[in-house]
């Protein structure tokens, strides 16, 4: 029997606590508090290891809120993923399932009452951010493409976060300019009185690290989404996090503009996704980031999402 004492070095201590972060009512689901999560992980982790026959294989690899540990099973690597439960996990293992392998990566097992999967083993060390941005926004399309599909039922709505974000935002003091809530809330109205608004699956987080490359010799596609945040919603929503992100690259003034409108043209082409519709879902969630900015205290995020604004309003 494995004991939590021989697996606490697999989480790495700067993880968990980071998640001490994270109250209760952050998680929105009724979970635990992060402190609380953290504490039990070790238990957790040795419980599973034992319930599933997994043998770990080194340090666990960790992001916000969830640590994957590298392990084999009858002589098979695996990956197996813990997570603070929260609402926007709540649906992985459905909506992966729902996809079986096909654009995601592949759901071996899962406990989703303990926010446990356990998943295909893909190449940690190798994500879009080893291609150039052009071929990064290609491939992530061509994902979009293929994960795309009629959401199942029981996913959060969009129609729904959308609304409950817009009043959230009418009720900040100050998180956008008047100008720009006054066409985010128009937009919100508008987009989300089409019947097709909550039709398709969205990952909604497919931003270049949360794209690995398959294992050498798996026979898998090259490249896999992983870590959905999925909702019932719009295909045009899928693009803002692949323009939040290497934002280094996107320079200033014209340039800017000009980088952010070619990341969303490239997408949208290989993707299928109609450019006006992506353009209007997109400034509705570069909106939504910045109310979440703002909620944070980040004012840096707010100013990238007030320049982001003004470069998909016109």
């Amino acid at each position: 029997m494995t004991r939590p004492e021989d697996v606490v070095e697999l989480v790495p201590d700067e993880f968990r606590a980071f998640v001490h972060r994270f109250s209760a009512q952050d998680g929105g689901v009724g979970g635990p508090s992060g402190a609380d999560w953290a504490a039990r992980l070790p238990r957790l982790l040795a419980d599973v290891l034992d319930e599933w026959g997994l043998e770990p294989l080194g340090t666990g690899r960790t992001g916000w809120t969830a640590v994957v540990v590298p392990v084999r099973r009858d002589g098979e690597r695996l990956a197996l993923r813990l997570v603070w439960p929260h609402v926007e996990s709540r649906d992985e293992a459905l909506v992966l399932r729902h996809w079986d392998g096909r654009g995601a990566v592949r759901l071996v097992a899962a406990d989703p009452g303990r926010s446990v999967l356990l998943l295909e083993a893909l190449d940690p060390d190798r994500d879009l951010r080893a291609l150039d941005v052009d071929t990064a926004c290609t491939v992530a399309g061509e994902l979009m493409g293929q994960l795309h599909v009629p959401a199942p039922a029981g996913l959060r709505r969009l129609s729904t976060v959308a609304h409950e974000q817009l009043v959230k935002l009418e009720s900040a003091d100050g998180a956008l300019p008047r100008r720009m809530l006054e066409r985010t809330a128009t937009l919100v109205r508008d987009l989300t009185a089409d019947e097709l608004c909550d039709a398709t699956l969205v990952h909604t987080d497919l931003h270049y690290e949360n794209v690995l490359a398959s294992r050498p010799g798996s026979g898998r596609p090259d490249w896999l989404a992983i870590d959905p945040h999925a909702m019932a919603g719009h295909p045009g929503f899928e693009v803002q996090p692949l323009l939040r992100n290497r934002t280094d690259e996107l320079g200033t003034g014209s340039t800017f503009r000009y980088l952010v409108r070619r990341r969303l043209e490239i997408c949208c082409e290989a993707a299928g996704v109609d450019e006006d519709e992506a353009l209007a879902w997109t400034y509705v969630h570069t909106a939504m980031e910045a109310g979440w900015a703002a909620g944070d205290g980040d004012r840096d995020a707010v100013s990238f999402n007030v320049a982001l604004l003004k470069a998909l309003d016109s």
